[in-house]
C-alpha cells in the first residue's frame, strides 16, 4: 500500500516520498577528477533539477495514492475500476434484436468511411479513434470501392470483433459475371469466403443480405446462411433492405426446417424515413426476436445544414453517382427538409450540442435499434458523431412536434 500500510515507511506507518523513489534529502557532491568542487551556478541548476523531479515525483505519488483510495473504496462497493471506466467513456451497449451478442450502440459503417472518398492512412486514424473510443461495431462489404478498401488490409490488426456484410445485390454490373451477385447458395458462400480472405480473418461475427434476390428461392438463402453459420464462417445473420413480409417468410422457412432464422435488419433511418424502423420492425422485435441496425442517420449529410445554401463544390452530392442526392437537395420536398433543419439546428443549439448529434442521439432513442451505423470521412466528423447525447422524452416530443411526420402504429390507428 502507498499509504497507511502496516510495518511499513515513515511516521504512523506512511511512506514518504523518498521512501517510494529512494530520493535523498542531501544534494550529491560532484567532483572532478583533479577533486576541484563544481562552480556555484552548475551546484545551484544541479540543485534546481533535483528539486523539479522531486515535485515531479512527489504529483505521481499523490495520483498514484488518489487511485488506490479509489479502488479500495470501490471495492468495498463491489464496483471495479473498469466498470467506472467504461461508464466514464459513454459507450452504451446493447444487445442485436433478442441474440445474446452485444454490439455498440454506435458503429462504423464503410459505405462511405472506407469508400474511395479518402485514404488509407485516414482510413486507419477513423478505426483507431472508433476503436478506442468503444466501437465494436463495423460494416464492410465485398463491393465498397471494388473491393480494394482499406478496412481489409487494417481489420486483422485492430480488431477482434466485426462485422461483414458481403453486398449479394442483384445490382448489374460489367465486372460482375452472373453467378457473382444475387443471393445464390454459390454466391453466398463462395462471396463470404472471398471476404474473409481479403480481411484475414477465420470468421464474421455478423453477415447480412443485401436486398432480397426473386431469382433465388428463401429456402436456398435460409439454408445458405445456415451453412455457413455450422461451417464457423460467420456467427449470425441478417438481412439488409428487406421487406417485413420478407423477413417472416425467411423466419418461417427457418422454423420448417429446422434453420437459423434472421437476427437483424439494416435499415434506412433518420428524421424524414421513419416508417420501416417506428412501425414494421418494432413488431417484427417483439414477434421474432428481428432488431434493427440503421444506417444514413444523417440522411446523406442534408441534416448537417451543408446544403442550406446550396450544394457546396466538396460535397458528396457532386460525387459522381450521387446526382440523386443533388435532385433531392434541390427538390420542392427537399427545400421543406431544409427549412425543418434549419429549426432543428436553433433547438440543438439550445440544447448545446451539434445538429449531427442531436439527429443521432435521435435515432438511438427508437425501440428495438441497437446500433446506429456512421458515415464519416475526416476524424473530426467521427468525434462530433461519437459524442452524441442521450435525449429526453421532452426533446423526442419538441422534435416529433416540429417534424409534423410521426408515424403511427396499426393500434395506435385503430384507436
Amino acid at each position: 500500500m502507498l499509504a497507511g500500510g502496516r510495518g511499513g515507511g515513515g511516521k504512523g506507518g506512511k511512506f514518504s516520498v523518498e521512501d517510494l523513489y529512494g530520493i535523498s534529502k542531501k544534494p550529491k557532491s560532484s567532483s572532478s577528477a583533479g577533486g576541484t568542487t563544481v562552480k556555484r551556478g552548475s551546484r545551484r541548476a544541479q540543485q534546481r533539477s533535483e528539486s523539479e523531479m522531486a515535485t515531479q515525483i512527489l504529483e505521481a505519488a499523490h495520483r498514484l495514492v488518489e487511485k488506490r483510495r479509489l479502488e479500495l473504496y470501490l471495492r468495498e462497493c463491489a464496483i471495479s475500476l473498469t466498470d467506472c471506466e467504461a461508464e466514464r467513456s459513454a459507450m452504451i451497449y446493447r444487445n442485436l434484436g433478442k441474440s445474446g451478442l452485444r454490439v455498440s450502440c454506435l458503429g462504423l459503417g464503410t459505405w462511405v468511411t472506407f469508400g474511395s472518398q479518402i485514404s488509407d492512412e485516414m482510413a486507419e486514424n477513423l478505426m483507431t479513434i472508433a476503436y478506442e473510443a468503444g466501437v465494436n461495431l463495423f460494416d464492410t462489404a465485398e463491393v465498397y470501392a471494388s473491393g480494394r478498401s482499406a478496412l481489409y488490409t487494417i481489420l486483422h490488426l485492430t480488431l477482434y470483433c466485426c462485422y461483414s456484410s458481403p453486398d449479394y445485390t442483384g445490382t448489374p454490373s460489367l465486372y460482375r459475371a452472373e453467378t457473382e451477385r444475387g443471393l445464390s447458395r454459390k454466391h453466398i458462400i463462395e462471396g463470404l469466403r472471398g471476404s474473409l480472405s481479403r480481411l484475414q480473418l477465420d470468421y464474421v461475427d455478423m453477415v447480412f443480405a443485401n436486398r432480397n434476390d426473386v431469382n433465388s428461392p428463401m429456402e436456398e438463402i435460409v439454408r445458405a446462411m445456415t451453412f455457413v453459420i455450422n461451417q464457423g464462417m460467420a456467427m449470425y445473420w441478417g438481412t439488409s433492405r428487406w421487406s417485413p413480409m420478407e423477413i417472416m417468410e425467411a423466419y418461417s422457412v427457418a422454423r420448417q426446417f429446422n434453420l437459423i432464422p434472421p437476427v437483424c435488419e439494416q435499415a434506412e433511418y433518420h428524421y424524414f424515413k421513419r416508417d420501416k424502423v417506428e412501425v414494421q420492425l418494432p413488431e417484427l422485435y417483439h414477434k421474432i426476436g428481428v432488431g434493427a441496425m440503421t444506417w444514413s442517420p444523417l440522411a446523406c449529410g442534408l441534416i448537417t445544414g451543408k446544403y442550406n445554401e446550396g450544394v457546396p463544390d466538396i460535397s458528396r452530392a457532386n460525387i459522381k453517382g450521387y446526382h440523386w442526392l443533388k435532385e433531392r437537395v434541390n427538390s420542392e420536398e427537399g427545400r421543406k427538409q431544409l427549412a425543418k433543419i434549419k429549426e432543428l439546428r436553433l433547438m440543438a443549439d439550445r440544447l448545446g450540442c451539434t445538429s449531427a448529434q442531436l439527429a443521432i442521439a435521435w435515432c438511438l432513442r427508437s425501440e428495438g435499434v441497437s446500433s446506429v451505423l456512421l458515415g464519416v470521412s475526416n476524424t473530426d466528423q467521427l468525434m462530433e458523431n461519437l459524442g452524441a447525447l442521450r435525449m429526453t422524452p421532452q426533446t423526442v416530443a419538441e422534435i416529433d412536434s416540429l417534424l409534423g411526420n410521426k408515424p403511427h402504429s396499426k393500434k395506435e390507428s385503430r384507436a
